[in-house]
């Protein structure tokens, strides 16, 4: 009987699993795909403006529009394409990071709002803001 019922929730188990990996797929509408999902910048120095580029595709097949961007910190400025984006199109994201009043390790998320199956999805970047040196440390 145990094992009767051992067998019984297992396939009830890998039927579950099969049904929402069929529905994923199955999905019609939208869907945002980013070539990266992380940028590191490195080194930088405080005061520094820097900017990366995120490339996305609509993988879906209906048009997509991104409704909304939010950042971590007044400090990261995203700019995007308020227009819909075709299927099997790409566009560019631009994030751009100020490190004015920064220092260290820095990590800011992005999150990204759409009309897509993948509603939300988070972009991250990196920096590691060194200290502007001062005339003294530059001999002058």
């Amino acid at each position: 009987m145990r094992v009767l019922a051992s067998l019984f929730i297992l396939f009830v188990g890998f039927g579950v699993v099969a049904q929402s990996a069929d529905a994923e797929a199955d999905q019609n509408g939208p869907k945002i795909t980013f070539t990266e999902s992380a940028h590191a910048f490195g080194d930088i120095t405080q005061g520094d403006v820097v900017t990366h580029i995120f490339t996305y595709e609509n993988s879906g097949n209906e048009a997509l529009v991104i409704s909304n961007v939010r950042t971590s910190c007044g400090c990261t400025a995203p700019d995007w394409n308020r227009e819909p984006l075709a299927p099997g199109e790409t566009a560019g994201m631009t994030i751009r990071f100020n490190s004015r009043g920064k220092m260290g390790m820095q990590n800011k998320i992005i999150t990204v709002m759409s009309n897509a199956v993948n509603s939300t999805e988070r972009i991250k970047i990196t920096a590691n803001v060194k200290p502007a040196q001062t005339e003294a440390e530059d001999g002058q």
